[in-house]
């Protein structure tokens, strides 16, 4: 799979990004999709962080989310619906690969900015694919982005 940083997407689709960023900052908690050991789907909640130029996705030690993606870095996360069937703002969702970050530097940066409970697991997202789903007038709009391509939109009534 070709994968991409926040930061790259951010250049290469910027109003798109502001846009899902904006979605996943409307609420604090969203869904996490990984795979367990047998293959099968966990899904689990988590918070996401956008900071330096990254999307972030921080866990508790030793929990099955962070294990699944230590094993298999696959996943896909989807931003909170919210409070109600309105869906303001759409249906978000990201997938790629979360690559755990050790290095003590970039650990104490994202500690000092953030300040999470301590110890925890810290995953720098590798984009995969972004995708926005929302109803505009009488069509539901599908826009997605793969890192080298365009944004793709189908819309249908």
């Amino acid at each position: 799979m070709t994968s991409s940083t926040w930061a790259d997407f951010r250049t290469a689709e910027p109003d798109f990004a502001e846009t899902v960023q904006q979605r996943f900052q409307q609420y604090r908690h969203h869904v996490l999709a990984t795979l367990r050991k047998d293959g099968s789907p966990r899904v689990t909640g988590l918070e996401v962080d956008f900071r330096f130029g990254e999307m972030w996705l921080g866990m508790m030690p030793d929990s099955r989310k962070a294990q699944d993606l230590r094993r298999d870095p696959r996943f896909a996360v989807q931003a909170n619906p919210g409070p109600d069937d309105s869906m303001a703002g759409g249906d978000v969702r990201i997938g790629g690969r979360a690559v755990e970050v050790t290095d003590p530097e970039v650990i104490g940066r994202f500690v000092a900015e953030v300040g999470p409970p301590q110890p925890f697991h810290l995953f720098r997202v590798e984009l995969g694919e972004v995708v926005r789903t929302s109803v505009e007038g009488d069509e539901l709009v599908v826009r997605s982005w793969r890192p080298g391509q365009a944004v793709r939109t189908v819309s249908r009534r």
